[in-house]
């Protein structure tokens, strides 16, 4: 039995009453939907690991392996700081928490290996890095996620409150562990076959866990395909709705003011071209429906005369 995706995400494992109302409130998030479709606005490619020593003023994110060897805090004009010792076999980079002290302590465990990845903060030429992202080491090998990591919209608020992107991704991740990475699929076979789509289940995978750049590329081509896809039938079928409501002037006949014109006084032959669009315009007069129709044509291939004689 698949999972039901209008199922509240309070229901979510990891997620809770308190979690579920700061993502109502904030990214407008009340389903298991809504957070499947909540798409990451850019990637950062994870593939590179960094060493300690290797770190320059440059450097922008970074991700490292090492451990944390110990804590302090740190005294300042307004309340007090948590620094960590982050160490690899290069040296030491300082870990910097200004909210959160008590999780962080309680939460990680010293000299065990562990995963982080931020942006550098630099001063007198020594790097720190202010509230990391922070995995142990066996989590992050085991975790359905690649190289190629999702950054997910979010705001200050959530931010505060611990919700930060590896969260959503953890709760992204829950999801797809609860549907067994299994999602209704919304396109006809045909269409998958010609269009040569990846399936809608595959398409999610790899726009929230990509596996490769190329089924990064697949997945949101599918994903924006279907989009407009129905977006175009709506308005088909909003236009259909439309024509059996509303009922137009119908002109059943061409009178004899235009066969005169057209035979006796028009100075020049109409092209091919002119001839055809003149009769389909004349076709939408003849029906009752209401006709809708734009006239397109480059400067001097005679779309005044034919909007004339229309």
């Amino acid at each position: 039995m698949s999972v039901n995706l209008q199922t509240p995400i309070d229901y979510l494992k990891g997620v809770g009453p308190n979690r579920a109302d700061l993502l109502r409130s904030e990214l407008g998030i009340k389903t298991y939907q809504d957070l499947l479709n909540l798409f990451p606005n850019r990637y950062i490619d994870r593939t590179r690991y960094y060493k300690i020593n290797e770190l320059v003023q440059s450097s922008a994110e970074v991700q490292l392996i090492g451990t944390i060897t110990g804590f302090r805090e740190v005294k300042q004009k307004r309340g007090k700081r948590l620094v960590a010792d982050f160490n690899d076999e290069t040296g030491t980079l300082e870990l910097v928490w200004f909210r959160g002290q008590k999780w962080i302590r309680d939460s990680i465990k010293v000299n065990e290996p562990y995963v982080i990845f931020g942006r550098l903060s630099w001063y007198n030429n020594r790097p720190s890095m202010p509230h990391p992202e922070l995995e142990s080491q066996k989590g992050h090998d085991g975790n359905l996620r690649s190289a190629i990591q999702p950054i997910y919209p979010s705001t200050e608020k959530l931010s505060n409150k611990g919700i930060t992107n590896r969260v959503v991704s953890k709760m992204i991740q829950q999801l797809f562990v609860e549907a067994k990475g299994n999602f209704r699929e919304t396109l006809s076979e045909q269409i998958l076959g010609q269009l040569k789509l990846i399936s809608k289940s595959k398409a999610l995978l790899n726009v929230h866990f990509p596996q490769s750049q190329d089924l990064l590329s697949k997945a949101q081509f599918r994903l924006k395909f279907e989009e407009l896809f129905y977006i175009q039938l709506q308005l088909i079928l909003k236009n259909l709705i439309h024509k059996s409501k509303i009922k137009g002037y119908r002109f059943e006949s061409v009178g004899d003011y235009f066969n005169t014109f057209f035979k006796s006084h028009l100075p020049f032959e109409l092209t091919n071209a002119q001839k055809r669009v003149l009769k389909e315009i004349r076709q939408d007069l003849g029906s009752n429906a209401q006709m809708n129709r734009l006239l397109q044509g480059d400067v001097g291939s005679g779309k005044t005369i034919v909007a004339f004689m229309s």
